[in-house]
Order: structure tokens, then sequence, then C-alpha cells
């Protein structure tokens, strides 16, 4: 038995039958969990429901004429993007030696052979290629038995990494497992993108700027409601990886989020997104009803977004801004607590402006990488001058409306000292005009929150506005 490490962390191993002889019999290779560490046949069915989602009902359909036809319907109406899938690599190069010293390299796989095809001329490795054709499912017993009539029973090693490939192996001179490793429990948490349920904290919102945090009714209620939205944000997020696959592939960071990187397989997302989605739907059921239609709003346009909007410049960003502007008015349906029109106004504007530094960040990003041609999403480089005087305008606005609310007859109400508010003003003035500074000088990272929850000038701007509100009480 030899091992081989693969990236680290998997582990080939090799059951040898015989010695090997002096004219070495061809390596064959799987395609989907080998040679890429993800399923192309998913990840097909992925672009094509998000390119034409009404296909999903003729799905069906094609499902009920055979496993073949259906990945040939579907490859037919697909383009994956190889240069940018997952590949072992360590695999590759260790074929790449093979093939040097004289061994033919096969690619059998059960994949559709237009997509087969097409990342064999992406890794120019292969000097043979089988796979289905809308009329055989090269898998299983069919692969083994195609095997055994070209090269004969024992005359061919096989490397594989499914329990479907045992057929395979009991015909092959060698059989060589790859991909045996298991996701990791910190792979899983960080698909789930728990540090996002701090953008939950707005469900409080409402609460506190009725000044009744210390209604430990309603505070349970909210509680309860950020549990809710938690876990329907986690399944939105979820829902969001596997439809962006190729473009995280080519994002500088994003590329090492699980789902991208192969680190966890596609089919964690099947039975995960349901299991939150439907825990999210008990917890705000138990709240109230109103919440709960709340809450499903919410998790709607969150899929809207992923689907049908991210792509459409300008509004994309008011869905971002909307997004949190819907988490402060799921608080108000939690406690029957209805926010101001100052608290609306404030917010809008805010949030429009943290969108937009968010796109921003990312054409800076594309930028380093792809030069004059970068884009992010449907903006391009040039966009980025009007991308940041919207933006700029947007956040200053929101601070017009703060020092507007402070000079009007809601705030004497609510603040015995609510001259002291004034200070608020020039603080929120610094940490976004901070935030856009560091946006342009190119060091923004893909999400501004998450940015501001590691910055410390941010926490200790944050600090002194707390500080000063609750002086002003």
């Amino acid at each position: 038995m030899r091992r081989f490490d693969m990236n680290g962390a998997a582990e080939i191993r090799v059951t040898s039958r015989e010695c090997v002889p002096e004219a070495a019999p061809p390596i064959v290779v799987d395609l989907d969990g080998t040679v890429v560490k993800t399923d192309l046949l998913f990840e097909s069915l992925l672009v094509l429901l998000k390119q034409a989602p009404w296909l999903v009902f003729r799905l069906p359909l094609w499902l009920l004429k055979g496993m073949a036809h259906f990945k040939h319907e579907i490859a037919k109406r697909v383009s994956l993007e190889t240069d940018v899938l997952p590949y072992r690599y360590d695999l590759l190069d260790s074929l790449r030696t093979k093939r040097a010293q004289g061994r033919t390299i096969v690619l059998a796989t059960g994949t559709d052979r237009a997509i087969a095809q097409k990342v064999a001329d992406q890794l120019k490795l292969f000097d043979l290629v089988l796979a289905s054709d809308g009329q055989v499912n090269l898998s299983g017993e069919s692969k083994r038995d195609l095997l055994v009539r070209k090269f004969g029973e024992r005359g061919f090693d096989y490397v594989g990494n499914d329990r479907c490939d045992l057929p395979v192996w009991a015909s092959a001179r060698q059989a060589i497992a790859v991909g045996t490793e298991r996701s990791r429990l910190s792979d899983r948490l960080k698909a789930l993108r728990l540090h996002h349920w701090t953008k939950n904290l707005l469900v409080f919102v409402p609460l506190l700027a009725a000044h009744r945090m210390d209604d430990w009714a309603l505070l349970g209620r909210l509680l309860l409601a950020f549990l809710s939205f938690g876990c329907l944000a986690s399944a939105a997020y979820l829902v969001n990886d596997l439809l962006d696959l190729p473009s995280d592939r080519r994002h500088p960071s994003k590329r090492f989020r699980p789902f991208a990187a192969g680190d966890l397989p596609l089919t964690y997302a099947l039975w995960t997104i349901p299991a939150l989605f439907g825990l999210g739907c008990l917890t705000a059921g138990s709240v109230s009803g109103l919440f709960l239609g709340a809450a499903l709003t919410y998790f709607a346009l969150n899929i809207a977004y992923s689907l049908f909007v991210r792509g459409v410049v300008v509004l994309d960003v008011i869905f971002l801004a909307g997004l949190y502007t819907m988490r402060i008015l799921a608080g108000s349906a939690a406690v029957s607590i209805w926010p101001s029109h100052w608290l609306l106004a404030f917010s809008t504007f805010l949030f429009f402006s943290l969108a937009l530094v968010k796109r921003y960040g990312e054409l800076a990003i594309m930028k380093r990488l792809d030069g004059d041609q970068a884009r992010a999403r449907g903006y391009e480089l040039t966009d980025g001058e009007l991308l940041s005087a919207m933006g700029v305008a947007s956040g200053y606005l929101a601070v017009l409306v703060l020092a507007l609310y402070i000079n009007s007859e809601k705030a004497p109400v609510l603040y015995s000292r609510y001259q002291l508010m004034w200070f608020l003003c020039p603080l929120l003035l610094y940490w976004i005009s901070r935030i856009w500074l560091i946006a342009h000088r190119g060091r923004m990272p893909d999400d501004p929150v998450d940015f501001t929850l590691r910055d410390r000038p941010s926490w200790v701007v944050g600090a002194l506005m707390l500080a000063i509100s609750l002086l002003a009480l």
C-alpha cells in the first residue's frame, strides 16, 4: 500500500494485486470528486436553474428518460467555467509525471461528454475521454464493462473516489482511492456565515429606539426573532453560494469559501437549507403571525436577489439596502412597535451608502486582478467614480436626517438632554468619510459590515455614540 498527500489532507490508497509489468497498463481516472473536488452534474444543474429557473418543471420529464438523457439535456444548455474548477492539483501533477513516463491516461466519467471534453481540453492531460453520451450513463457497472472491453480484466489502473466506483475497482489491476477526507466542522460552520448574524441585531432597533430594552417579555420575543432571522439568513447564504460558484472562484477571497474551494460537498446544502428554513419559520411563527410574514418576505427577497437582481446595476444595491431595513421592520412586527419616518429615512440612506461601498470595494479588488478591464457584477471600472459619489452623498444624507431629527419636536420627548446628541453628527460624519476613504484606497474587503466589526476605530466611534446617547436620556 502506498500513500500520497493530497493538498495536505486527502489520501490516495493504492491496492496492488500483482507486480507492475514491463508495459504498464493505462491509468483510468474518474472526474467528479476525483479530478475535481465537486459534482459537475450538480454544478451544471445550478447554472441551469440560475439561467432559466422555469426549466425546473422539465427536469422530471428528462429524468424519466434515464440519467444519461437527463445529464445530456442539462449539459447542452449550460457552459461550465472549467478554468476555475477546484481541481486536485497534486493528483494532476502525479498523472502528468506518469504520462511523461509513457503511461496512457484515460478520463472515464459519468459526466456528459460535452462537459468532460471541455475539462479535458482545459487540462490537456488525457489521451482518451470516455463519458456519458445521452444514451449510456457511464457509471458503476456500465463503466466497468466498457473498460474491461477496451483494456481487459485487470488491464488498467483505476483512480476513483466514491462507492459507485467499487465495481470498477473490482476489475482493475490497481484500485486507487482519492478524496477520502471528511469535511471539517469548521468548513460546515463557515458555510453558514455565522459572523453575519450580527447584522440581525437590527431587529432590536425598534425596541432600543423606543427606550424599552428593559421590557423582558418583548426582549424575549426579539431574541427569538434574532434566532429566526439567523437561520433564514444562513439558508439564504447557502443558496447564494451555490448559485454564485463561478464568480466566487474568480474572487481573490471568496474562492476560499467551502463550496467554491471544494472543501465541502454541495450535497451538504441539500439538507441544511430546508432544515434551517424550517427552523427559522418555526421560530418566527412562535413570535407572531405578522413576524412570520416579515421573515418569509425577507427570505423571498434574498432569493430574488440571488436569482435575478444581483446583476442589475443600481437595483442590486437598493435591494441590499432594503434587506437591512427589512430587519428593522421585522423587529417592529415582532414587538408591535413601529419605526418612525425618521428612523426609516436614516436607515435607508445609511444602508444604501454601505451597499455602494460593497460594490465599490469589489471593483477595487477586481481592478488589482484584471486591470482596466475589471468588472464587478454588472459594474465596470469606469463606474467607480459615480458609485463613490452616490455613496458618499447617501451617507451624508443619513447624517442630515439625524440632524433634522435632533432639531425636531420628537427628540426632546425621548431625550431630556437632547442637545448632547449633536455630537453624534460629527462622529457619524467621521465614520462614513473614513469608510469611503478606505474603500477609495482599495483596502475595503467584500463586506463593509465585516470590516466594521474588525476595525478598532469603528468600535471606538460606536462606543462614543452609545455613551452620548445614554447621557442624552
